[in-house]
């Protein structure tokens, strides 16, 4: 097995693809909108996957927020808001703001689950601020470490309860970037002890399944290595400091914030201690660089996707009632 999650070019597999996956064995995929169209098109995609891996415990992923990051929406899909909303709620009932959090993921999980999408790129530990980029502000729980902290808990539990894996991000945290790491490489300037209020969420945390870095650059820490190229960060800080014990993938290599080839960024985040990487854009001639650049998955890697896709627990609840609960505690409001 690679330690790499590679994304799929349209709404069913290719033969191209197929045989690729066959061999080059990545441990999981990510699928956005342009792999999905309706349930029954979208699940008999995910049954390809199981089918190829010949396993049931498939890890394939999704970003699935809610607001702008959806890769599933109207008509076929119910909207889902984002954590802005979940933290206005806590302002004014902070038990209630927790009980929405957790209905809503697991209704989410229970939406997923159905189309057989097992891990949900949810949720945002990170902490905002008053210049916080809008690409994280819009879509974070909040301004307090422990309100975000103990969203992101209730998210984590409402998944699970729904039959799918959560992943925190953006560790360390991307509250403080004035920049889009999609376009930019921000850099964090703040004091090792001005970020121990960005650590706590995730310290908090630290027992999630799976988790994501951030692309980067902790002057404190290491002043010349985003934090996904970085092994100070991710062994001192994401694995030391914070205790993360998960699966640590990074956040998208083809993002702007890193440079080089894909296969050099995919080789130096593994060497710097990522347990995998997250390739989405399915480029065939990027892929098949990016598996021959790259061992195969650590044994210790391979323990950590085991332990998180076994950790969902059994489906439970409904998804309307799910639904109908949350947008009643929203109203409170």
């Amino acid at each position: 097995m690679k330690p790499v999650i590679f994304g799929l070019s349209g709404p069913a597999l290719t033969p191209d693809e197929r045989a690729f996956f066959g061999e080059a064995r990545p441990a999981g995929y990510i699928l956005f909108k342009r792999n999905v169209e309706t349930r029954a098109q979208l699940r008999a995609l995910t049954d390809q996957l199981r089918e190829l891996e010949g396993r049931d415990d498939v890890a394939i992923l999704v970003d699935q927020e809610g607001g702008r990051v959806a890769r599933l929406g109207p008509p076929e899909w119910p909207a889902f808001p984002a954590g802005p909303a979940f933290d206005a709620l806590y302002e004014r009932a902070p038990m209630s703001g927790i009980e929405a959090a957790r209905a809503n993921a697991h209704a989410l999980g229970l939406m997923l689950a159905e189309v057989g999408i097992t891990v949900n790129c949810l949720p945002l530990l990170d902490v905002a601020r008053a210049d916080t980029t809008e690409a994280i502000a819009s879509r974070a729980y909040g301004h307090e470490p422990m309100r975000v902290a103990a969203m992101g808990r209730a998210t984590l539990e409402g998944l699970r309860a729904g039959g799918v894996v959560g992943v925190v991000k953006h560790i360390p945290g991307h509250g403080r970037a004035l920049a889009d790491s999609h376009y930019h490489l921000p850099t964090v300037t703040a004091s090792a002890d001005e970020l121990e209020d960005d650590l706590a969420p995730f310290r908090a945390l630290a027992g999630a399944p799976m988790g994501m870095t951030s692309h980067i650059v902790y002057h404190a820490w290491d002043a010349e290595r985003p934090a996904t190229l970085s092994p100070t960060v991710i062994e001192q800080v994401i694995r030391g400091r914070i205790g993360f014990d998960g699966l640590l993938m990074t956040d998208d290599i083809d993002m702007k914030a890193l440079s080089g080839t894909p296969a050099e960024k995919a080789a130096g985040a593994v060497a710097a201690g990522c347990d995998v990487v997250l390739d989405c854009w399915a480029r065939m001639d990027e892929m098949q660089a990016i598996a021959a650049a790259l061992p195969d998955i650590t044994q210790r890697g391979r323990e950590r996707l085991d332990a998180a896709m076994a950790s969902v627990a059994a489906l439970t609840g409904d998804l309307a009632e799910l639904i109908a609960k949350r947008d009643a505690l929203l109203a409170l409001a």
